[in-house]
């Protein structure tokens, strides 16, 4: 079982949200936005709720629901999500002309509530099917609740996995931007056409010279802003986004580790930050996506090669960053493996990992790092045998 470093075995099941915002098919498709952007409160959508669900501070906060289930018969037939609302703003449709049922997605992935043993059976489906709710049913595919990005991330915190990795390693690089005169309606189609959920809005400055254009982050607009906007009523095609942009930005720098970034979301309750370097030339996004790639078998391999390393150069000074992360010169791209392949790989990795933990006993490094080392490789170790056991299992 994967433990949390202050408060020992994950709560898995805290994962589920058991409240999820709920409609009927044949629900105007404009009352399914309004609810989607009211703030969530203690009320619930399902009958028979014998089990908590989450701490009360996360799924009773001040949130806002990031999709909507259609049922009949307690039978989820469809999903309609943040990203379908800026897709359906991009194409120009009239909203209020159409029913839930004739835009929503359908059929839905689910995953039975006996099989969700561990959060990775659900980051496996994930990765695999390309989706960001995964619906959680029970025996008679009746709706049990729903598993998120945000939901995962909001439990899931392997501190010393986190302060090893570097945002750098796994922010999407090329931030789609604009300029804050931009309509609300280009930016949608910005995000439509480039499957992104945001638009950051910048200041440029050296615009016209030859070298590289530097940006300014001065705000940002997101799908979930899409939705607000919607709700509202605003003719987006008349609204600028220096009018209803959000800001100001909190800013991230590649070389921060991901348990800043992640601090810094929970904090402010944010679900990306703009990540900027080099005065501007470099402008990068990381969102609760980026972080959970950290759990991707794929980039296991680099981070274990980096721990080898650290033990083969016994600690020198330098490798070693005020928070007792890792500081090597390894290639920031993770070995790729073929998703055919990832359980054999995952199964060479848990050797390999074993393998190390057998080294550090062995070498004379100085206890902190040896300390170090071991917690991160034995957290390591753990991830990969229920990974390897999702894989197993999940078809």
């Amino acid at each position: 079982m994967l433990v949390n470093a202050h408060s020992g075995p994950l709560p898995i099941h805290a994962a589920v949200d058991r409240c999820p915002l709920v409609v009927d098919p044949t629900t105007p498709l404009i009352d399914v936005i309004v609810l989607m952007s009211q703030t969530r409160g203690f009320s619930c959508t399902l009958a028979d709720q014998t089990e908590p669900s989450a701490p009360l501070d996360f799924w009773h906060g001040e949130s806002r629901s990031s999709c909507v289930l259609i049922t009949e018969a307690r039978r989820v037939v469809g999903i309609f999500t943040e990203r379908d609302v800026v897709r359906l703003t991009a194409s120009g449709i009239d909203l209020a002309s159409v029913s839930i049922a004739e835009v929503m997605a359908t059929p839905v992935i689910t995953l039975a509530e006996d099989r969700f043993q561990e959060i990775f059976a659900a980051l496996f489906l994930f990765r695999r099917y390309r989706i960001r709710h995964l619906v959680i049913v029970d025996g008679n595919s009746y709706l049990v609740g729903l598993v998120s990005h945000e939901s995962i991330r909001q439990i899931l915190r392997p501190t010393n996995l986190l302060k090893l990795r570097r945002v750098g390693e796994v922010m999407t690089p090329q931030a789609i931007y604009a300029l804050p005169s931009t309509p609300i309606t280009s930016l949608a189609q910005q995000m439509a056409e480039q499957r992104v959920s945001c638009v950051v809005i910048v200041e440029a400055s050296d615009i016209n010279r030859q070298e590289r254009e530097t940006v300014i982050p001065i705000g940002i607009v997101t799908e979930r802003d899409v939705v607000q906007f919607q709700a509202l009523g605003l003719n987006l095609a008349q609204t600028l986004a220096q009018t209803v942009m959000s800001g100001p930005l909190f800013l991230a720098s590649p070389d921060d580790s991901l348990w800043d970034a992640h601090q810094v979301m929970q904090r402010h309750r944010v679900q990306r930050l703009v990540v900027s370097w080099n005065w501007g030339q470099g402008l990068g996004i990381i969102t609760q996506t980026s972080l959970l790639r950290v759990f991707d078998p794929m980039e296991m391999y680099g981070v274990e090669d980096t721990l080898h390393q650290a033990a083969q150069t016994h600690g020198k000074p330098g490798e070693w960053g005020q928070t007792g992360s890792l500081m090597g010169n390894r290639p920031d791209a993770a070995i790729a493996i073929p998703e055919p392949a990832v359980p054999q790989s995952l199964g060479v990795l848990i050797r390999r990992l074993s393998h190390l933990s057998v080294c550090l006993q062995q070498l004379q490094l100085p206890e902190p790092q040896q300390q170090y080392v071991g917690e991160l490789a034995a957290e390591l170790e753990a991830i990969c045998h229920q990974l390897a056991e999702t894989d197993r299992r999940t078809p």
